[in-house]
């Protein structure tokens, strides 16, 4: 009977040991993962003013006008992302909603709508990319 209870006692500790690993895996791996919100520039040093949901938006501008700019991405597809007035927009130094004009190579970071636009909270024009991603990630 002493064996049996004793059995039990070390099966729910292991159990939740494990657990307890399993989530901490968890958190650690998310601590580790790239955050878009706190990305820094590649030409600016700036960082973009987003949070949770940020995507990036690599590709060419095919058409603008006062309030949206459409990205052409890498694999073809389009991506519509809208601007504001509270969008940074970086080249080597802040620029005007004018500098956004069609044949610009821009990396765009926002919050993805449901419409799949995006929301623009920065926008690099002629980005450096070194070993980012290309287009928007899945």
């Amino acid at each position: 009977m002493k064996s049996a209870t004793t059995i039990i006692a070390v099966a729910v500790v292991v159990i939740l040991v494990a657990v307890g690993a399993f989530f901490g895996g968890i958190k650690y791996q998310q601590s580790k993962s790239p955050r878009f919100g706190n990305f820094q520039g590649a030409r600016s040093g700036q960082q973009a003013q987003g949070n949770q949901g940020a995507r990036p938006v690599n590709g060419e501008i095919i058409s603008q006008d006062e309030k949206s700019i459409t990205v052409k991405l890498q694999d073809g597809s389009s991506k519509i992302v809208l601007v504001g007035d509270g969008t940074t927009i970086n080249k080597s130094a802040e620029g005007p909603k004018s500098d956004l004009t069609v044949g610009e190579k821009v990396a765009v970071f926002g919050t993805q709508n449901t419409d799949g636009s995006v929301t623009a909270q920065n926008i690099q024009l002629n980005p450096q990319f070194r070993g980012m991603p290309s287009g928007s990630p899945q």
